[in-house]
């Protein structure tokens, strides 16, 4: 069997509560502040190879100019550094708007090809934790649209050659009333999920997503909340990341915002890298 590792947007913790002494947090488990600020020293190797599944519109490495120029990885910097500890890593690719069942069987096959039947840890972020992460910012997209036009949506995508299996599956409706049902955990697979929560500044790209889903779901990373974050059981789930975003959790940190944030005398709380060798250090000690 795959023990698992669900990455959502999402353990010690030096700086950790159930609440925080914060009235706009609430519900989110153990909140994690400033363990993943810095890489530490050491970290333990797990012994089962550690696969890399993308989310939604993810890839394992895109290339806008062919060998021109240097390819953008999804997994920015994740995989060198879980590599430099001797872990080994697979960077699963599957079809970026394919339906679950698609990407699924497609994970299945990389996996296959690539550990073969050899047990492994999968770490999965946005959509493909392929557990509940519908998002209340996808229902109000589908509303905004209108079922009279989405057809046509949905032909010109095609028209792109881009899957659309995926985007009606986000709901929540799905989620709650189709896919969760059908889809037990599996026996003899372990399941571990983090979740994330943001306040997105009046720039960010996730300020309308953020809102929306705050308001029908609660604490959110800008696109997934923490609620539908949760997996695993108390046991399963680690913690919630505080002031971390969609994007943070896979390295796409905007530099330039750190810079500032640093030279005002603030301090970085959060470092990918050190999150992901944590991540494995857990696998480790709990002997995968």
């Amino acid at each position: 069997m795959l023990p698992t590792v669900a990455l959502q947007r999402r353990s010690k913790s030096v700086q950790c509560s159930e609440n925080a002494g914060d009235p706009r947090i609430g519900g989110v488990g153990r909140l994690v502040k400033n363990e993943y600020a810095a890489i530490r020293s050491n970290y333990r190797t797990p012994k089962h190879p550690i696969v890399l599944a993308h989310g939604l519109l993810g890839f394992d490495e895109l290339r806008l100019a062919g060998k021109l120029l240097p390819g953008v990885h999804y997994w920015r910097g994740i995989k060198e550094a879980l590599a430099a500890n001797d872990i080994d890593v697979i960077i699963a690719s599957v079809p970026s708007s394919g339906s679950i069942e698609d990407r699924a069987a497609k994970l299945s096959d990389d996996i296959l090809k690539k550990a073969g039947r050899n047990a492994v840890s999968i770490i999965a972020h946005s959509m493909h934790h392929l557990i509940e992460a519908s998002s209340a910012f996808a229902d109000f997209v589908f509303e905004s649209i209108g079922p009279e036009r989405l057809p046509r949506i949905y032909k010109a995508l095609e028209f792109l050659r881009m899957d659309t299996g995926a985007f009606s599956q986000l709901t929540r409706s799905y989620m709650k009333e189709d896919f969760n049902p059908r889809t037990p955990d599996l026996e003899g697979v372990r399941y571990f999920s983090y979740g994330a929560t943001v306040e997105p500044s009046f720039w960010s790209a996730f300020r309308q997503s953020h809102r929306i889903i705050e308001r029908e779901e609660g604490p959110n990373d800008g696109l997934v909340s923490v609620a539908s974050s949760r997996w695993g059981g108390e046991a399963g789930y680690k913690g919630t990341l505080v002031g971390v975003s969609h994007l943070d959790l896979i390295n796409w940190t905007n530099r330039l915002r750190w810079l500032v944030w640093e030279m005002t005398g603030n301090k970085r709380n959060f470092n990918a890298i050190a999150f992901y060798l944590d991540i494995a250090d857990m696998l480790a000690k709990e002997g995968f």
